[in-house]
């Protein structure tokens, strides 16, 4: 089966489950530039509600992985958008950051979006770096020690974009 299939809108019953996924990765502060004590609202308000869309993939019921899309800049830079991708860790390894990544660029086109951008890649998250060269992403920014990772101390920050 197409793992495309298994992606899906997601819904508001749907956030117990992203919120397993998100406070997982949340909490370990290694890729995401979010409180490491986030809590359960804030996180449905930063992955739900802000979001244009969120969407979610699905495996025989359980959901695995999450993505946002949501407008990157108002005005003049409202036909960039931006996404955030999570996996969870018992699901990695398997494709779905691909899968998601080219979905939401299928997502974005729909929604006329003409660019997307990644504000705030950790350099020392070397899987997504890899993962989004090889979608086409460029690293067109680079913010020095602006990532304080955990384990690593301050790393820096990439901006990747990605004209369609």
């Amino acid at each position: 089966m197409d793992i495309l299939m298994n992606i899906r809108e997601a819904k508001k019953e749907d956030f117990d489950a992203i919120w397993l996924i998100f406070s997982e990765i949340v909490k370990v502060g290694e890729t995401y530039a979010y409180n490491r004590d986030t809590t359960k609202e804030q996180a449905f308000e930063l992955w739900m509600d802000t979001p244009r869309k969120t969407f979610v993939f699905e495996e025989n019921g359980n959901i695995l992985a999450t993505y946002f899309i949501k407008t990157n800049q108002a005005g003049p830079g409202s036909h960039v958008c931006n996404c955030g991708y999570m996996v969870s860790s018992s699901a990695r390894g398997k494709g779905l950051a691909t899968a998601m990544c080219n979905h939401s660029q299928k997502i974005a086109k729909e929604l006329e979006y003409k660019a997307m951008q990644f504000n705030f890649v950790a350099s020392s998250n070397e899987g997504a770096v890899r993962l989004w060269s090889r979608l086409g992403f460029e690293t067109v920014g680079r913010l020095i020690k602006a990532f304080n990772n955990p384990k690593l101390g301050y790393v820096d920050a990439l901006v990747m974009y990605k004209w369609f």
